[in-house]
This record gives structure tokens, sequence and C-alpha cells, in this order.
């Protein structure tokens, strides 16, 4: 006989590996708030919460009256759970409309480029990353220029971004994707050809989806279909010549060794450990950098 799919009893759409410590509900990772053992639904952490200043709950616990409760990286829960997400989204779509109305200078001017060598291409000798523009790391990762790109793009940011910033909380979130974004570029930086222009979200999106799947292993859910999501994107990725798949590959490994830090890290320690992954991923990507300016001026 097969076993009942589990489902978050706030939200009975969506299957779940984890129950509250204190009424044994079953939780999704919106719903979770991180306990000294286990998770709480957010009923049992508003009870314990206005207890903790008096008197007790049922089941003997005690919780200061200045503790909040949190997600399960430690995030504090918000009354919208997508706002980054959808401010994300905004600021993708505005620069996408403004491209189409202001013609290629964006793209001239934002654009993930590594050198230009002087040539008829409208660029200037002197643009590119190892030239000191540093800042198209970053921007580039808001360009877009098809329809189906921005398209594609976005429908993923919503997909993979909202649960996964319930989940992990604003502050945290914003790191994972900014940081994911600058891992594609900076590995785009380092193996692609340097005067090869790139741009898009897609390496941000691809650390999202590397994240979605540290968090599903971390809450025991079952990981077949985000796996099978990762296989398509790849195959996806290096079917067509005109990707670029070190961007999609950076921000895989960024996202996910992000996630990794952030989920994993000790109770005791969490803030610490969270601050010094985003530290050490970061220090990667900017000696990934300065590494290939060294290779490109000489």
């Amino acid at each position: 006989m097969e076993d009942q799919a589990v489902c978050c009893y706030r939200h009975p759409e969506r299957e779940t590996g984890v129950s509250c410590t204190r009424c044994d509900r079953p939780i999704c990772p919106e719903c979770m708030v991180s306990a000294s053992v286990g998770f709480h639904c957010p009923e049992c952490a508003g009870g314990a919460h206005a207890s903790g200043g008096g008197g007790s709950s049922g089941s003997g616990l005690r919780r200061p009256a200045s503790t909040q409760p949190r997600t399960i990286a430690g995030g504090s829960l918000a009354s919208d759970p997508r706002l980054i997400t959808k401010i994300l989204l905004a600021i993708n779509v505005l620069v996408w409309v403004v491209v189409l109305s202001n013609g290629n200078q964006m793209i001239n001017d934002w654009a993930m480029v590594g050198e230009w060598p002087p040539s008829d291409s409208g660029f200037a000798p002197v643009q590119g990353v190892a030239e000191g523009e540093w800042y198209r790391l970053l921007t580039a990762t808001f360009l877009h220029e098809e329809a189906f790109h921005i398209a594609f793009n976005m429908l993923s940011l919503w997909w993979l971004g909202a649960p996964l910033e319930a989940a992990l909380g604003r502050v945290r979130f914003l790191a994972l994707y900014l940081l994911s974004a600058l891992g594609g570029s900076a590995l785009s930086y380092l193996l692609a050809d340097a005067s090869q222009a790139s741009l898009g979200a897609s390496g941000a999106i691809f650390g999202l989806l590397g994240a979605t799947a540290v968090l599903m292993r971390r809450l025991n859910y079952d990981m077949r279909p985000v796996v099978i999501l990762l296989a398509l994107n790849l195959v996806f990725t290096f079917a067509w010549s005109d990707i670029a798949w070190q961007a999609h590959i950076g921000g895989l490994i960024v996202g996910t060794a992000v996630a990794y830090g952030m989920v994993h890290a000790p109770r005791e320690r969490r803030d610490l450990v969270q601050a010094g992954t985003c530290v050490a991923v970061f220090l990667v990507i900017l000696g990934t950098v300065l590494l290939r300016t060294a290779q490109l001026t000489g």
C-alpha cells in the first residue's frame, strides 16, 4: 500500500516531511519557525512567544519575551515573504523596457564584457571588466534583450525565488541571489572569450535552483523533481551554442555553496557561519576576477 503524501496544514497543496515539534502538525518551509529543538508552526511559536513573559506553555517550554519567530535559516518572518522576489522581478522588467526604448546603448554600457580589442564593433577599445569596469559583472545580470529570454528567467525567479525567500528570509535570500549572479559572471569572465558579451539573469536563476536542491535535501523532501529540473536545464545549457554555459555553472556552484552554509549552519553560531560563508564565496569570486584581469592585462 502506498504512503499517503503529507501536506502542510496551512498550505494543503505543499508536501512536506517536517512537523511542528509541539503540536506535530506538518509544516512547509514558509510556515517553519526555528526553535531550540526542531521547528514550530506559527501558532505554537506565537503561543510560546506570548507565554514567555510570564506563564508557561502546556509542554513546559518557556521562551524569552524578546525571542522572535525565525525561518529555517534564522531570518525574521515578514508580513510579505516574497517582497525581495517582487522587487527583483520589477527591476529586471523595468531595465528590459528601458533597453527596448533605448536601443543598444545600455547593452553596450552594461553587458558583461571582459575586454574589447580595437575593432569596428561599436565598443571602445578600453571597455570591459579588465579595464576597470567591474560593475558589468552585476549590471549584466539585470539585462535582457529577447522577450522569451526575460520571460523564462522571470518565471523561474518567481517559481524558485518566492519559496526560497520565505524559507531563508529577505536578507539571506538577497545575498544568495546577488552572489549567484556575481558567481555566474565571474566564471564567464574567467573561461569565456574576453570579447564575448553576455547578459541575463540565468546565472542567478541557476543559483536559486542549486539552493532549492539544498533546501529540499535539508527538509528531507523528495529530490526527484528538482533533480529532473536541474538535469533538463543543464541539457538546454549545453545544447545551444549561444548560451553562456559558464554563467549557468558559476551561478549553480555559488548558489549551492551559499545555501548549504545558510541552512546547515549550527544554531549557536548561525549568523557567524552564514556571514562567513557569504564572505568566503565573495572572496573566491573576487580572486577569480583578479586572476582573469591579470591574465588579460599581462
